[in-house]
């Protein structure tokens, strides 16, 4: 039976040009910066995001540790959000390998934080104190539902960050979903914050990998922070050229995916024992809880639902995340909603 996998847009494989791009990739040795395709995946990333220079790093998780250890020293505080990826899902590498303290900070329906928060946050000069040095965003938010956040917000608070003398790191895993969700330019969303991560491996298709993008200053500090984490890859312009691909082909057809996950969303509304969330789905992502009179576990349902072709993922008690992404389409859309129908009736 065909798996409609719905768990993540981590699950997607590469695309057939991709794996024709990778088998006839140039390579040479990265730590040394002699591999000509990671050079260009770099290259390209970097203007895309309107940075000076890109870092290609094996994961999110390694690119956010890297960005923010670029940023700080041992004892300086980060500001996150409570609900951010790096805070909730990173394994607490910001501390336990950066011995960086985080103040975590509510962040609101939408995603964003308050500015009065974050001003509320940041540490007088009191030698008692850490010294707040950063300021961690993110977008799309996948915590508060794949939502977006906008070019003016971004703007707003990494003006107020740098007229307090702190850098703004901005975890893009998924930044080109937002910048299509909203018509912008990856540039618009990214070009406030003094770094910036964004994965070519979740929506955009490559089988591994980041980027990790800012100033030539920056990229030099974090290269040697990407060595130092185990991440020097060597001939890893196997990898980058699925990267390049991603870039090339994948981007402008995330609407695709938008479009498939508001399908979805007003189908499941019909299907009694649901209930989504308010304003689900944002970008690609559809948020979804089962309704007090559906008598079984979290776990019962997700068997249920598997037993008909459908994988979901869950994301607390008797709440689910559902992601459309490259490798599902129309039919496989149909049959999800015809999957839930079957479990609940």
């Amino acid at each position: 039976m065909e798996l409609i996998d719905l768990r993540s847009d981590t699950v997607t494989q590469p695309t057939p040009e991709m794996r024709e791009a990778m088998a006839r990739a140039e390579v040479g040795d990265d730590v040394y910066g002699e591999d000509p395709t990671v050079n260009r995946l770099q290259e390209m990333a970097a203007e895309r995001l309107g940075k000076e220079a890109g870092l290609f790093v094996a994961s999110g998780t390694m690119g956010n540790l890297i960005g923010i250890l670029s940023h700080c020293q041992r004892g300086d505080e980060a500001i996150v959000g409570k609900r951010n990826h790096v805070f909730l899902h990173e394994a607490g590498g910001l501390s336990v390998l950066g011995g960086v303290h985080s103040c975590q900070l509510p962040n609101q329906p939408d995603g964003s934080l308050r500015l009065e928060d974050v001003a509320a946050a940041i540490r007088s000069d009191d030698p008692h104190e850490p010294v707040t040095r950063l300021l961690c965003l993110e977008n799309t938010h996948n915590a508060c539902g794949g939502v977006y956040q906008t070019p003016d917000y971004t703007r707003q608070m990494a003006e107020f960050a740098h007229a307090r003398g702190l850098s703004v790191h901005l975890d893009g895993a998924r930044l080109f979903n937002a910048a299509v969700a909203q018509a912008v330019a990856a540039k618009d969303l990214a070009g406030p914050a003094d770094s910036v991560t964004f994965c070519l491996s979740k929506g955009l298709c490559a089988p591994v990998g980041s980027v990790l993008c800012g100033s030539k200053a920056f990229i030099g500090k974090a290269q040697r922070l990407r060595k130092l984490l185990g991440g020097g890859m060597r001939q890893a312009g196997i990898l980058a050229a699925a990267g390049i691909i991603a870039l090339e082909q994948m981007t402008g057809r995330l609407a695709q995916d938008h479009a498939r996950a508001k399908t979805l969303a007003d189908g499941l509304r019909q299907v009694p024992g649901l209930a989504l969330d308010p304003g689900t789905p944002a970008t690609n992502m559809v948020f979804l809880a089962l309704t007090a009179d559906m008598k079984c576990t979290t776990e019962e349902f997700i068997e249920r639902l598997k037993e008909f072709g459908v994988l979901v993922g869950a994301t607390g008690e008797r709440h689910y995340r559902l992601v459309t992404h490259y490798w599902i389409d129309d039919a496989g859309v149909d049959k999800a909603i015809t999957a839930f129908r079957s479990v609940l009736r």
